[in-house]
């Protein structure tokens, strides 16, 4: 389940919202992500499920930092007593500002709990929501820090302490627009804030460097934005222009960067703190931009690699394919030409292991996966039996049922091979002289381990037959794969495998068990 649905089921399940405050929550949901990361915090939202208790109806943790909790607590149910100030924001809308404590995990932490009204204080409201009494509390933000990052924001630039806590306002009532649409902000990405005059104002370390590997030598603080000849003043202007976070890409200085740009309001604040609903224009005045710069070019040099070497692979599989396929060629044109019926049937044999094992690379020259679905190589087996083993005259019902496995290319090959022996086998032995039957692969999908069943109607196992004695190279062959390089077990009995056991109405029934790897 996806967080946004997972969200809105606790929100169903606990709360009783309107559709149009439950639509908000989900809006500043998808504003916590940035939120966290900027703050270098955990972002927690609650909802009150009854007077005494309150459940976590999302947890945003940083990607900047190592996280508060070792575990994400959303869907956590927690006492109100234990929590006094999620009890004063959610039963009575008060704000609380840092304040130390603990956590569960016994770490020590800042806390900072803000209500969330609906609809949002001092912000933009449509003309039925401007009417006096209609907010009310319907949640509550708390941002946790751990105590070491809090000392360290202390110590940060007033700029940037000023511009984090414009930023957690605005989420606070909702308006941080276009974050769906951001990535992650990491602890090696460069931050720097722009006031509404174009002019930086700070700057952060890493941002220092990253803007000199873009060739700009100078100090950025008191610099206008188009000084430094980026493409920041361009997206500067066109977040600006859209109201909303954006992000883009660019090549620079041999490098590729990334840019996401947070443009901020200002709410003139009450003496309790609360966005003043009673000044004009309060809600539509700007606060400046904040830049995030990320330095994707190492990245983008690894995944063009990792590119390169799957094509020379999958390149590679497919020549190997061919050779495998050109091998099974030349037997064939010796088969035609052999007239000992014996030596016929073993080349043919041999044609179909070769083909058996070309199907796995097959599939590894189409897809870069490391994993490969051994239904449908199951399904490309049958269509080669059909065409090299079955005689015209035979009408042999072929039918895989089951789930679709996937496994890594070493046990797919040995399921293969697995398959066309038991299939061959039970073609050549089991319809000597029939002209009709079925055949059925089945494949259960056990969670650790998969299950390969096939059945037959023809003849079945001799009475006296003992797979340890059987001089049988095809079934040897089995038994050795599935030991020894599946570390399975193989069973084989009499009978038709049905929901209801094991009937007796003739034919033979194969069971493969094995762990998945």
């Amino acid at each position: 389940m996806v967080a946004g649905e997972a969200m809105y089921k606790l929100v169903c399940d606990y709360l009783e919202l309107t559709e149009d405050e439950t639509t908000f929550l989900q809006t500043i949901e998808q504003q916590l992500g940035i939120l966290a990361d900027l703050s270098r915090a955990d972002v927690l939202l609650y909802g009150r499920q009854s007077p005494l208790e309150a459940v976590v109806l999302t947890h945003a943790q940083p990607h900047s930092i190592a996280h508060v909790y070792s575990k994400n607590q959303q869907g956590r149910v927690v006492n109100l007593r234990e929590k006094p100030e999620i009890k004063r924001a959610l039963l009575h809308g008060q704000r609380q500002k840092d304040k130390g404590g603990y956590i569960s995990e016994g770490a020590p932490v800042f806390k900072r709990a803000l209500p969330i009204y609906f609809p949002p204080l001092g912000c933009d409201k449509s003309e039925e929501q401007k009417k006096p009494g209609r907010s009310r509390v319907i949640a509550a933000l708390v941002i946790v820090t751990n105590l070491l990052e809090y000392e360290r924001h202390r110590r940060r630039n007033k700029v940037f302490r000023k511009a984090i806590k414009k930023l957690q306002e605005m989420v606070w009532c909702g308006q941080l627009w276009g974050t769906e649409d951001l990535s992650p902000f990491g602890e090696q990405d460069g931050i720097i804030f722009i006031d509404c005059d174009g002019i930086i104002r700070y700057a952060s370390g890493v941002a220092a460097n990253l803007y000199r590997k873009l060739g700009y030598k100078d100090a950025l603080i008191g610099r206008h934005l188009s000084h430094l000849e980026t493409a920041d003043e361009e997206v500067r202007q066109l977040a600006l222009a859209e109201n909303r976070c954006i992000e883009r890409e660019s090549e620079e200085a041999e490098g590729f960067w990334i840019r996401k740009v947070l443009p901020l309001k200002t709410y003139s604040l009450t003496r309790w703190g609360w966005p003043n609903p009673f000044k004009p224009g309060t809600s539509k005045q700007r606060y400046g931009v904040l830049i995030t710069l990320h330095d994707d070019t190492e990245s983008r040099r690894q995944d063009r690699e990792i590119q390169i070497k799957n094509a020379m692979i999958q390149e590679v599989h497919h020549r190997v394919k061919n050779n495998l396929q050109t091998i099974a060629g030349l037997l064939r044109m010796q088969t035609r030409r052999t007239e000992s019926e014996e030596a016929r049937q073993v080349l043919t044999e041999t044609q179909n292991r070769i083909l058996s094992i070309a199907v796995i690379h097959e599939f590894l020259s189409n897809e870069s996966a490391d994993i490969i679905n051994i239904k449908e190589v199951g399904h490309k087996i049958v269509a080669q039996l059909r065409q090299g083993v079955l005689s015209p005259d035979q009408q042999i019902e072929f039918k895989i049922t089951g789930d679709s496995i996937s496994i890594p290319p070493r046990q797919a090959t040995a399921c293969s091979l697995i398959m066309n022996e038991l299939l061959q086998n039970a073609i050549e032995h089991g319809f000597p002289d029939e002209k009709s039957g079925f055949i059925h692969i089945n494949l259960e999908d056990g969670g650790d381990e998969a299950i390969i069943s096939v059945t037959d109607n023809g003849r079945g196992l001799p009475d006296d037959f003992t797979l340890e004695q059987t001089k049988s190279l095809g079934l040897q062959i089995v038994k050795t794969l599935v030991e020894s390089d599946l570390k399975g077990q193989l069973e084989l009995r009499n009978g038709i495998i049905d929901s209801g056991g094991i009937s007796d109405a003739g034919g033979l029934s194969v069971k493969i068990i094995f762990p998945k790897q």
